[in-house]
C-alpha cells in the first residue's frame, strides 16, 4: 500500500490512542503527535525548536507560526515521504489546517483523509469516570469535552467542506472500530463529500 497521509481526531476517551497504534502497525505511517514534534524540535536545537523550548519553559503556549514551522520541518523529512504520517493533535484550527494543506502542497502531496472517531459525549464521560483519576470529576471532564467541542467543530467543518472527513463510529469493540477506520482509509480515493463508516 502507498504511504498514507492522515489526520486523526476524537474526543478524550474515544480510544484514539489505541487506534493510532493499530493504524500505524497495519498501514505503516509514522504516528506524529504535537508533543513528539515539539520535543524533537527542541532536542534537535533548530531555531524553531529553541523558540518553542523557551516558550514552553516559560509556561506559554506555542503560537501558530512556530508550531506550523515545526510541522513543516518534520513533514519535510525523508521518513515521512517514505512512510506517510498519522498526525495527532495537529491541526487544531482551520488556520492550521490551511497551513498543513500548503505544507503538503509544497512537498507535492495532499492529505488523504481526516478520521474523526465519533463516540457520544455520554459514553466518553463514562469511560473517563471509570478509568479516571480522583480529581477527574464529572464537571472537570465536561469542561474539557465542551472545550474540545467548541474548538474542534470549525476544524471538522473545514475537513468536511473539502471532502476529506470520514466520521467513524467509535462504539463497539476495538476490532470493530479498527475495521471501520481501515475501511475509511481505503475509501479515501473515492469521490464525495466525506465518508461515514
Amino acid at each position: 500500500m502507498a504511504a498514507v497521509r492522515l489526520v486523526i481526531l476524537g474526543r478524550q476517551g474515544s480510544g484514539k490512542g489505541t487506534q493510532c497504534a493499530r493504524l500505524v502497525e497495519e498501514l505503516g505511517p509514522l504516528h506524529i503527535s504535537t508533543g513528539d514534534m515539539l520535543r524533537s524540535a527542541v532536542a534537535e536545537g533548530t531555531e524553531l525548536g529553541r523558540r518553542a523550548g523557551a516558550l514552553m519553559d516559560a509556561g506559554e503556549l506555542v503560537p501558530d507560526d512556530v508550531m506550523i514551522g515545526i510541522v513543516a520541518e518534520r513533514l519535510a523529512k525523508p521518513d515521512v515521504a517514505e512512510h506517510g504520517f498519522l498526525l495527532d493533535g495537529f491541526p487544531r484550527t482551520p488556520a492550521q489546517a490551511e497551513a498543513l494543506e500548503a505544507i503538503l502542497a509544497d512537498n507535492g502531496v495532499a492529505l488523504d483523509r481526516a478520521l474523526n472517531i465519533d463516540v457520544p459525549v455520554g459514553e466518553v464521560m463514562q469511560r473517563m469516570l471509570v478509568r479516571g483519576r480522583a480529581d477527574d470529576t464529572e464537571e472537570a471532564i465536561q469542561r474539557r469535552l465542551d472545550l474540545y467541542e467548541s474548538s474542534t467543530a470549525p476544524l471538522v467543518a473545514w475537513f468536511e467542506d473539502r471532502g476529506l472527513l470520514a466520521v467513524v463510529d467509535g462504539l463497539g469493540s476495538e476490532d470493530e472500530v479498527f475495521g471501520r477506520l481501515c475501511d475509511a482509509v481505503q475509501a479515501a480515493d473515492s469521490v464525495g463529500n466525506g465518508v461515514s463508516a
